[in-house]
């Protein structure tokens, strides 16, 4: 008898605990989506002067953190601020040169070889996004678009032109626009997104090529991965 008792006592115990173990499998009406970011694009000058005209491959790195605030029950819409880095490094034949303080500027004619001529970025940046997705707490798997607008802050900025006895080499150009701003747009599925990016503003504040006023924006087409 004793051991019945016992045996009932040990039952009741293990079926009271069993009801107070969380149940891990319920859904989690708090998860966010897509915290951290990075993305490689190229990048393309547009409505450029006639003059000007890119060789090569020109890259663009971005890499940042958007916090995720879902705005209805299903967690499928979501606005993201946050904070990123970008660099953006444009090939072209555009050489830049300072004299005495003053930025001049030419072109490489047709033909004429050189070794180097670039102009690099970088940006501390600020994204807002506006989200859609067909995501679930279950599934890091799903459809995405996400479309946004950001301010990107000139850091610092680097251009040089290198050819046979020649080697110029500008630090933080004064006539490239401080404060730039654009739209982007962010879609696929799952690991793979395409990702755009349009500068709304002209990327020199001053400086003219052949006496008219440089005038040059950004255009980037690349990938976006996203990460919890």
């Amino acid at each position: 008898m004793k051991n019945l008792f016992k045996v009932v006592f040990l039952l009741s115990f293990f079926t009271v605990f069993s009801q107070e173990v969380p149940n891990f499998e319920a859904v989690d009406s708090l998860y966010r989506e897509d915290q951290f970011y990075f993305g490689v694009t190229y990048n393309i000058l547009s409505s450029k002067p006639k003059e000007v005209s890119q060789n090569s491959f020109s890259t663009g790195l971005y890499l940042g953190f958007l916090r995720d605030f879902p705005i209805n029950k299903k967690r499928t819409f979501a606005i993201a601020p946050g904070l990123g880095f970008s660099f953006k490094n444009y090939k072209q034949n555009l050489v830049i040169q300072e004299n005495q303080g003053v930025m001049e500027y030419s072109t490489i004619p047709a033909g004429v070889p050189f070794d180097k001529n670039k102009l690099a970025m970088y940006f501390v940046e600020v994204p807002v996004e506006f989200r859609w997705r067909t995501s679930t707490y279950e599934s890091h798997k799903f459809w995405r678009i996400y479309a946004g607008f950001k301010m990107s802050y000139l850091l610092a900025s680097q251009s040089r032109y290198k050819a046979t006895g020649i080697d110029y080499k500008v630090n933080n150009n004064p006539d490239i626009v401080k404060l730039q701003y654009g739209a982007y747009i962010s879609a696929g599925w799952n690991q793979w997104n395409f990702y755009t990016y349009y500068g709304f503003d002209n990327m020199f504040e001053k400086g003219t090529l052949n006496g008219n006023p440089i005038k040059m924006n950004t255009l980037n087409f690349g990938l976006m991965f996203y990460i919890l």
